[in-house]
């Protein structure tokens, strides 16, 4: 029982030695700013979940640049006298990751634990530093509006110009078309009016032919019926000279008298009457 008791304080014994010299190493490591040794130290004293190993650890971590591994380990921190600390380096490591509303909700819990000049310094600037971001992305969003505004009216006049572009090609080609409908009209109309012009020039052609064929017709019916008058005034004159001076004709005659008949269209039935007292073989009366 005593030799079991024994090698229980040896084991006890052992560790808090090697416990102290992992404590002195870690401690020279981060004097010669060998923060990444240091930290590798204090993580081997904080597997028990020691407050001032976690809290060396983080700030270990901190000086190293590792934030996120910093934040981990002083949020694991859980002791009243090292709050205050926690706190103050926590608002630092959250401002060193860019998290000013965290950093500052940070540096307030600790002024509310204790009033310190270096936590009221950085818990200030923070909030100016806020502000003028504030204000920045104010006018930064101002500025954006101002752009967009601008940009648009950009887009808008390009669009009012494509559109007055295209509403112009469609009016040219329009105008094209126009012209060309009016040109083609115009032809057209050219082209009637010759073939009207000269349609009327043939009527009045074929009027003239008419009239001069009516007239050269007339010209020939008055000459065929004042031939025909004249035959007729003769013939009757010739009738009645016969009748009156009883004078017969001879056969050479009588041929011509037929012919001028014959040439009259006109069917004429002679007969011949014997003559009383004369020789009928000699003369024929009409």
């Amino acid at each position: 029982m005593k030799i079991l008791i024994l090698f229980i304080a040896a084991i006890y014994l052992n560790a808090g030695i090697f416990d102290f010299m992992d404590i002195k190493k870690a401690k020279e490591a981060y004097e010669k700013k060998d923060y990444q040794k240091a930290a590798a130290y204090y993580e081997k004293l904080a597997k028990d979940g020691d407050a001032n190993a976690l809290f060396n650890l983080a700030d270990s971590y901190y000086k190293a640049g590792e934030y996120k591994k910093a934040l981990e380990n002083f949020q694991k921190v859980n002791d009243k006298k090292l709050e205050f600390k926690k706190l103050h380096n926590m608002g630092n490591t959250y401002a060193r990751l860019g998290k000013i509303d965290e950093a500052i909700g940070s540096y307030e819990k600790a002024l509310k634990i204790k009033e310190d000049e270096d936590t009221r310094f950085n818990y200030e600037l923070l909030k100016k530093k806020k502000e003028r971001q504030k204000k920045k992305n104010e006018k930064q969003k101002e500025q954006n509006k101002k752009e967009r505004q601008k940009d648009q009216k950009e887009n808008k006049r390009n669009e009012n110009k494509k559109k007055s572009d295209e509403q112009k090609k469609e009016g040219d080609q329009k105008d094209k078309k126009d012209r060309k409908d009016d040109r083609q009209k115009s032809e057209k109309k050219d082209q009637t009016q010759k073939e009207r012009k000269g349609e009327k020039k043939d009527r009045e052609k074929d009027k003239k032919s008419d009239e001069k064929e009516q007239n050269e017709q007339k010209s020939e019916g008055k000459k065929e019926k004042e031939k025909n008058k004249n035959e007729e005034r003769n013939k009757k004159e010739n009738q009645k000279s016969f009748k009156k001076k009883n004078i017969p004709i001879s056969d050479m005659q009588e041929r011509k008298y037929k012919k001028m008949l014959e040439q009259r269209g006109v069917n004429t039935l002679m007969m011949e009457l014997p003559t009383k007292g004369e020789n009928k073989d000699e003369i024929k009366p009409w």
